[in-house]
């Protein structure tokens, strides 16, 4: 790998932990309940709208699909901006799509602003990821890329169960009101605190061409795997704990919350460790995952296993995947504008395939487990085949 590649300016002064980065934080997390919260929602505002909960499924799906094409197309269109300008464009868009959710009564209308929330969510988290480790010393990047992504791990544990729970109590409506209340201090904050300089001008076909980098392309096919094991279990995860485990519907929020409650703490692990033993984390946490998901699919019918394997795997998926993001920006600092749009398009591919993967495998309630240790060892596989291991020597943060 080329030694001289280009660095996101960082200021010689910049703050350890600036007040603007739990701003963004605080916008992630708004943008994460918004993804994952339909799940509780789906069969009141299915009857609301007169549609088939097969058809408001699709709300799910277009915000997925939106997620993965939207992160390097936001990015083209922000790449002029500075990452104030920016940011504030995005989250104010993402506000307004949820400001319309909540008002129409048309099905139509609902999908369409989904799609502009998932567009807008893209472009947000592609340039959050890149003025996040600028707003940072060098050797922190890491840390400020947990900081950041905690706001999603925060909204699996508060902001899903909050919003199912707010909506079973006021309605399907008033979830969405509640994204974007959430969003105008995360807004203001932006205006106030984001720097306004814009990010080192790349011509933009220079920016394509570091996706032909194989370190950097290496580092993407891995975490699109890792969060393919990591989405293609949890989506699926209600019907084992009610399934093989036994257990009634209430415990199905309390996996999740477990899961989350681990991948907060994985992320913020991350975080401390990745700069300088990013290689340990790699090297030491994927075949511990990969075992985590088997012991699943073989313990799913001891509840107590069950339930602490949950938190350990959030843990470890996180951590690995956050890991990986910091990775991906290493390797893409040569594209200023488009490295946080290729973790984003990264991370979402494998969103987008593990859930439609582990379809194929739900004749046996483990199977998304085994699944998703298949996936993991593909990860493992490809990493020691495709040459030197993410984050070795050529690439060390």
């Amino acid at each position: 790998m080329p030694s001289r590649r280009p660095q996101p300016r960082r200021s010689p002064q910049a703050p350890r932990n600036p007040l603007p980065l739990y701003l963004l934080a605080l916008a992630v997390f708004a943008m994460g309940t918004s993804e994952f919260m339909l799940a509780g929602l789906l069969p009141e505002l299915a009857r609301d709208l007169g549609v088939s909960l097969g058809a408001a499924g699709a709300l799910t799906s277009a915000f997925a699909v939106g997620m993965v094409i939207g992160a390097p197309l936001m990015a083209v269109l922000a790449r002029r901006w500075s990452g104030r300008a920016g940011l504030s464009v995005f989250v104010l868009v993402f506000l307004a799509a949820h400001v319309v959710s909540a008002v129409t009564g048309s099905f139509s209308v609902l999908l369409l602003s989904r799609v502009a929330a998932a567009l807008a969510n893209a472009g947000f988290l592609a340039l959050a990821l890149t003025t996040a480790t600028a707003m940072v010393p060098a050797d922190r990047g890491a840390r400020a890329l947990a900081v950041l992504l905690g706001g999603t791990t925060v909204a699996t544990v508060v902001g899903v169960p909050g919003g199912a729970l707010l909506g079973a109590v006021a309605g399907w409506r008033a979830a969405f009101w509640a994204v974007a209340v959430l969003c105008v201090p995360a807004a203001l904050g932006i205006l106030r605190g984001v720097p306004g300089g814009r990010a080192e001008r790349v011509p933009l076909r220079a920016e394509f061409r570091v996706l032909r980098a194989p370190g950097l392309v290496r580092v993407m096919v891995l975490a699109a795997l890792v969060n393919a094991a990591t989405f293609g279990a949890l989506t699926f995860l209600a019907p084992v704990v009610t399934g093989p485990a036994g257990l009634s519907g209430p415990w199905v929020p309390v996996a999740l919350v477990l899961f989350g409650a681990g991948s907060f703490a994985g992320v913020t692990v991350a975080g401390r460790f990745a700069d300088r033993h990013g290689d340990r984390l790699l090297a030491v946490g994927g075949p511990v995952l990969l075992t985590g998901w088997a012991a699943l699919a073989v313990l799913a019918d001891r509840p107590a296993a069950l339930l602490g394997l949950l938190l350990v795997q959030g843990a470890l998926s996180f951590a690995l995947g956050g890991t990986l993001v910091a990775r991906i920006l290493r390797e893409a600092a040569g594209a200023p504008a488009l490295g946080g749009a290729y973790a984003t398009a990264a991370l979402n591919a494998g969103a987008v395939a593990g859930p439609l993967s582990a379809v194929l495998v739900l004749g046996r309630p483990t199977g998304p487990f085994l699944l998703s240790a298949g996936l993991v060892a593909v990860a493992l596989a490809f990493a020691a085949v495709s040459g030197s291991p993410p984050g070795g020597p050529a690439s060390r943060c």
